[in-house]
């Protein structure tokens, strides 16, 4: 992670390195390297290579993409590959050099990158979300009737806005679901339920998908993930890698 200072994004004249995110790293396992910036650098600039993909955008836009492939580039780094420049794919999926898969997240504050080599992991999903309640209404959009009914119940007990994590790791699942099948996945199509760990603000959590899962990368069919969450700083992390 890099805090606010002397950065730019050239690639060629960094001399800083990035190590495992402190935050989003407590979530992923060994072998998927994660960068975050939790501080946006004023001097961070948009990469040559993807100043098209941005040339429109209004500047939150703009700042929430250069920070994320910022971060991707730093993990691409742990992982000892170039610190290319990253595409922009179907449905906005980014496209990362061959051989390495990933996923990048923002949020108010806060914008991060998981990425990992392919002969080890097949996906990685993951999202970020400011820990608030959802808006008036979207619960309802975004969730099955059995998940608003353990929501029901366990969102007194907690103190947690449990239903913004439950859209989190929904978003979680489509980023790990997308690149191995490029197929649209609704939030009813995968039925999500959590574990909450002894300290009360992280745990793990499946998503059961309830749509055939066949695949485009020659692996087995997809029928759940398993992921973990974790909220703390005022965020809610929730991250999923597909062995």
């Amino acid at each position: 992670m890099h805090a606010a200072g002397s950065v730019s994004d050239g690639t060629s004249d960094r001399t800083e390195s990035s190590g495992p995110a402190r935050i989003l790293g407590r979530i992923l396992p060994s072998g998927v390297a994660t960068s975050e910036l939790v501080r946006y650098p004023e001097d961070l600039r948009v990469h040559p290579g993807e100043e098209h993909l941005i040339a429109k955008s209004v500047e939150k836009r703009r700042r929430d993409f250069i920070g994320a492939r910022y971060c991707a580039r730093q993990a691409l780094a742990q992982l000892g590959e170039p610190q290319v420049a990253i595409g922009k794919g179907e449905r906005g999926m980014p496209i990362f050099p061959r051989g390495v898969v990933g996923s990048l997240t923002h949020c108010d504050g806060y914008r991060a990158a998981a990425l990992a080599h392919r002969l080890r992991w097949r996906s990685v999903g993951i999202d970020a979300e400011p820990h608030g309640p959802l808006p008036e209404g979207v619960l309802d959009s975004v969730s099955l009737p059995a998940e608003r009914t353990w929501l029901d119940g366990a969102l007194p007990a907690t103190g947690l806005h449990l239903d913004r994590l439950l859209f989190c790791a929904k978003e979680a699942t489509y980023k790990a679901w997308f690149p191995l099948t490029l197929r649209w996945l609704g939030f009813e199509d995968a039925h999500i339920t959590f574990t909450i760990d002894d300290d009360g603000a992280s745990g793990g959590f499946r998503s059961e998908l309830l749509v055939p899962g066949q695949t485009t990368d020659g692996g087995a069919p997809l029928s759940s993930f398993d992921g973990r969450w974790l909220i703390t700083e005022g965020l809610i992390l929730t991250a999923i890698a597909v062995g």
